[in-house]
């Protein structure tokens, strides 16, 4: 299964689930401070997962690729957006093996609260339940923009951008970045993109709740992507005390941005 690596080749392994959209190119923004701490960043092409496979199968297939990858080690976790959601699935298969989940900008199950109104993709998320043909086409005209023109599209998923945001997508270095993104979330087709939807939006595993790693969720205040209620859902969910990193003014991408530096500062710490 492909990856991509940021920070130090030789440091402690963190496997990083990007969000969705998404691609392993999203965990770049962890280089410099991996580096620094002495971090190992991995993130797995997730959407390049044969088409065929999917339900647990798809979890079970990524936890076995982080295993092959780190020999089994110990390691931390971190999970972005709707990418949380696979991180703990996949974490869930994974006992004994998971120090610390850091969950940012969390998106938590649509049945656990009246999130969805709240959402800026709400629209997208109740075709994907409603109409899938119809997502589906959307989709795939959201490829050939990402393909023909992704500058178009950033446009247009970010329009609805609030608090810190707003001032972020202002940024040449983060349009750069997010286009790349793009352009890689559908370089396989739009298979991995639509499975990652189709699987949030179904009913969660009992046993993504049942994480015995310690969990941070770090989540903005302005968030309207997933909105801050969702990270407060799924602390009261988790068995343990999770904690919610309160980002005041932040938004999706900007409390990424912010979350960064100090979740590999608490990891060097924590490996000290």
């Amino acid at each position: 299964m492909d990856f991509s690596e940021y920070g130090n080749p030789k440091g402690k392994p963190v496997v990083y689930f990007h969000g969705v959209p998404g691609s392993p190119h999203e965990s770049s923004i962890y280089d410099a401070p991996a580096r620094e701490h002495g971090l190992r960043v991995l993130c797995f092409d997730r959407f390049a997962i044969d088409r065929a496979i999917s339900g647990a199968d798809y979890y079970r297939h990524i936890a076995q690729a982080i295993n092959e990858k780190t020999q089994g080690a110990q390691l931390d976790v971190i999970g972005f957006s709707l990418g949380a959601h696979a991180a703990l699935e996949v974490s869930a298969l994974m006992p004994g093996q998971i120090r610390s989940l850091h969950l940012v900008s969390a998106a938590a199950p649509l049945d656990g609260g009246y999130f969805l109104n709240e959402m800026a993709g709400k629209a997208v998320f109740s075709m994907a339940k409603r109409n899938p043909g119809l997502f589906q086409w959307l989709v795939k005209w959201q490829a050939l923009l990402a393909k023909r023109a992704p500058q178009m599209l950033f446009r247009m998923l970010f329009a609805s951008a609030q608090g810190q945001d707003r001032e972020l997508v202002k940024s040449p270095e983060f349009r750069a970045l997010i286009c790349q993104v793009l352009r890689q979330c559908f370089a396989q087709g739009t298979t991995g993109y639509t499975r990652d939807i189709q699987q949030y939006l179904q009913p969660w595993a009992a046993s993504a709740f049942a994480s015995e790693a310690n969990v941070c969720l770090w989540h903005g205040t302005e968030d309207n992507w997933s909105p801050f209620g969702m990270s407060e859902h799924l602390a009261e969910r988790l068995p343990r005390n999770a904690r919610i990193e309160r980002m005041e003014g932040l938004s999706h991408y900007s409390c990424l941005y912010a979350a960064a530096p100090m979740i590999c500062a608490r990891l060097d710490k924590e490996k000290s």
